[in-house]
């Protein structure tokens, strides 16, 4: 689902709102879990999963073009945690 689609639902779903107030409510909650993986907080949806922060530690890696040997920073990846509703929906356990 991209998010034009995800917009479209949400307004389907809702009549009395504008499309635009979506697009606004959308671009809002977007930006917040944004913000938030930027602080290194934990943004979690009960049922749905939970984003939060890894870091990856530095490493040597080598450019398989040349074999030179190149030093990778840490740095910080964004994760993604499935919750225990969406994981049995998406296995059928449910």
């Amino acid at each position: 689902m991209t998010r034009s689609e995800l917009i479209e639902k949400i307004a389907e779903k809702n009549p009395s709102l504008t499309l635009k107030e979506v697009e606004h409510i959308v671009a809002v909650v977007l930006e917040s879990i944004i913000n938030a993986l930027a602080d290194g907080r934990r943004v979690e949806f009960r049922g749905f999963g939970a984003f939060s922060i890894r870091t990856r530690a530095p490493r040597v890696a080598k450019n398989p073009r040349t074999g030179e040997k190149l030093d990778v920073a840490a740095r910080n990846i964004p994760h993604f945690k499935v919750g225990k509703q969406l994981y049995e929906m998406m296995n059928g356990t449910k």
